[in-house]
């Protein structure tokens, strides 16, 4: 079919305003003009896509279907008119998605070095987990996101580089200080009262599938949102806590890293992005400030 892109423009406003008044207001073109694109479209597609009255206009079941299809595609437009634009200043914006303690214990030193080499840009971070950051991706919220790797979640279809590798650890406070120069095994751990991420999240989803390989049940005594949390609450020994290593303070601390006999897996920070969309200037530079690890 040969398609005319100004007939799908005009069904796109009056679709989204359901008044072809309004429509031709936002197209500075005549009603009657957009009456006669929208009669030519539906004799090219050979389907109704309104139903009009004279009080009102409204979709069809068609016509529904069709402005599913055509509001992704101006999104598109737009966001690429958008990222020109961006280009040709020393302005436009910066949306990063990841995790608070991502943000917190790692991207934080690159968005300040960011932000005083390019004042002019505004940046959104958009705080999300792991599993969540790939929504933000997919919709187009997010120019990138900084995620835990291996991730489920992930589109083949994207880039990814994997950027830092980490390992996760138990760690306790005095109130466990006979396990301080001991390994357990995980079924020997498991007797513990473990605190641990949400099953929202990609670290939940690791942990319960190691134990599973080892035909263990994983029952957490609490499950919350935050690493910071689960920290504090190790502290005061509610009980032993499963983090990330890169998030423990530097300092000596009240806590300590309880040994498994079992070697878990690293894992990876990975910086995620769509390479069929255009990448603006400003996200360049900032991905230019991480190097990918040897090994991916």
């Amino acid at each position: 079919m040969d398609i005319n892109y100004e007939l799908y423009k005009v069904f796109y406003h009056v679709a989204t305003t359901l008044s072809f008044s309004e429509a031709s207001k936002k197209l500075y073109i005549s009603q009657s003009a957009v009456s006669q694109s929208i009669k030519t479209l539906e004799s090219r597609l050979s389907r109704t896509l309104f139903i009009r009255s004279t009080k009102r206009v409204r979709l069809t079941a068609e016509g529904e279907i069709l402005l599913r299809h055509i509001e992704p595609a101006v999104s598109l437009i737009r966001r690429g008119e958008a990222r020109l634009l961006d280009s040709a200043s020393t302005g436009g914006q910066l949306r990063i998605g990841a995790s608070d303690t991502i943000c917190r214990y790692f991207l934080v030193p690159y968005i300040e070095r960011f932000h005083q080499a390019f004042p002019g840009v505004h940046i959104k971070v958009i705080n999300a987990t792991s599993i969540q950051c790939t929504e933000l991706l997919r919709n187009g919220q997010a120019d990138f996101i900084v995620v835990n790797h291996p991730n489920a979640y992930l589109n083949h279809l994207w880039s990814i580089r994997s950027i830092k590798q980490f390992q996760d650890v138990f760690v306790a406070n005095q109130s466990f200080a006979h396990l301080k120069n001991k390994r357990l095994s995980l079924a020997e751990l498991s007797e513990y009262p473990l605190l641990m991420l949400n099953k929202k999240s990609t670290t939940s989803e690791f942990l319960h599938s190691i134990f599973q390989q080892h035909a263990l049940e994983l029952v957490p005594e609490a499950e919350l949102s935050s690493n910071d949390l689960l920290i504090d609450l190790a502290r005061i020994g509610l009980g032993i806590a499963f983090v990330p290593d890169y998030c423990l303070p530097g300092q000596p601390d009240t806590l300590f890293i309880v040994k498994t006999r079992e070697t878990l897996p690293a894992r990876e920070l990975a910086v995620v992005y769509n390479r069929k969309l255009p990448v603006s200037p400003a996200v360049n530079e900032f991905l230019n400030y991480f190097k990918p690890l040897q090994n991916s």
